[in-house]
């Protein structure tokens, strides 16, 4: 297994859920019905796409939850930022330093 092929199929995985997720809660906020639809079609497309994404990966979910945790976390923050311009706090970064380590223990601790 390529383990930066593994890498980019997460990374575009929690891009996708992150990104959908976003304008899913964007849709909600709309206030215009058509634009509520169009954001609504387009949260649902990247929702889809993180899920094939994800399944097509040349690994077993098992092998890779703990890292697709962290590198979720991580991306997430960032769409945070660039969707709703908030800057994680600090206990937002300390409990994700946490979740990061928490991810490699999970993914790299063999035993």
């Amino acid at each position: 297994m390529n383990k930066v092929l593994v890498f980019g199929f997460l990374l575009v995985a929690t891009t996708l859920e992150s990104c959908g997720d976003a304008i899913i809660r964007q849709a909600l906020g709309s206030q215009a019905l058509w634009a509520r639809a169009v954001l609504f079609a387009a949260g649902a497309v990247l929702l889809f796409g993180y899920g094939l994404c994800l399944n097509l990966a040349p690994v077993g979910f098992e092998k890779v939850v703990g890292v697709y945790i962290a590198i979720l976390f991580v991306v997430w923050q960032g769409v945070n930022f660039l969707f709703f311009r908030h800057v994680p706090t600090l206990p937002v970064l300390v409990g994700g330093a946490l979740i990061v380590v928490g991810g490699c223990v999970v993914t790299l601790w063999e035993g």
